[in-house]
């Protein structure tokens, strides 16, 4: 079984992470593992129509993003990676500076260390040039930096076909096939 790691930190665009966890909640081959931070479980009530717990349940194991000493806090807990969807910059910051004063950060910084695919799905705009240094310093260390970035060749109709695109897109970085994902075809 495959252990993934998500993170939902307090970013706007918190339905990237719900909508990776309703795709992931259906694996039987993988095993979720869910970290919320303060500032996402507000995010969640003002943004969607889910409540913090609807989305704990779409996880099988859930971490208090405070506790530090949670399994995969360390890299003997073998995972095959994580995904921190959306990620704030000031998480960004924590993940690039190896500043880890919580489990979301702590966790990413492990995947770093272990060189296991890290996945940050920011989400801010515009940018400045500290949030460009920021994803450029996380990159350098190995994480993949995949922002939320519509693709129109897919001819989206509704909001949630830019949004389960994306989300295909992010699971496609650790092989995992969604069938939301229409791929390019090239000219025809």
């Amino acid at each position: 079984m495959k252990r993934l790691i998500v993170g939902i930190s307090g970013s706007s665009a918190v339905i990237y992470g719900i909508r990776l966890l309703e795709k992931l909640a259906s694996r039987e081959d993988i095993e979720v593992h869910l970290v919320i931070s303060q500032a996402a479980r507000m995010t969640i009530g003002i943004e969607t129509d889910y409540s913090a717990e609807q989305v704990e349940g779409l996880a099988d194991v859930v971490h208090n993003n405070k506790n530090i000493g949670a399994s995969i806090a360390s890299g003997s807990f073998k995972t095959a990676g994580m995904i921190v969807v959306p990620c704030s910059m000031k998480t960004l910051s924590g993940i690039a500076n190896s500043y880890a004063e919580n489990l979301i950060i702590r966790a990413a910084d492990v995947m770093l260390k272990e060189r296991r695919q890290l996945v940050i799905v920011p989400r801010e705009s515009p940018l400045h040039t500290g949030h460009c240094e920021l994803m450029l310093k996380a990159s350098q260390i190995g994480a993949i930096i995949c922002p939320p970035a519509p693709a129109f060749y897919t001819e989206p109709k509704t909001v949630d076909d830019i949004i389960n695109h994306s989300v295909a897109r992010v699971l496609d970085l650790f092989d995992i096939e969604s069938d939301s994902l229409k791929r390019w075809q090239g000219n025809v």
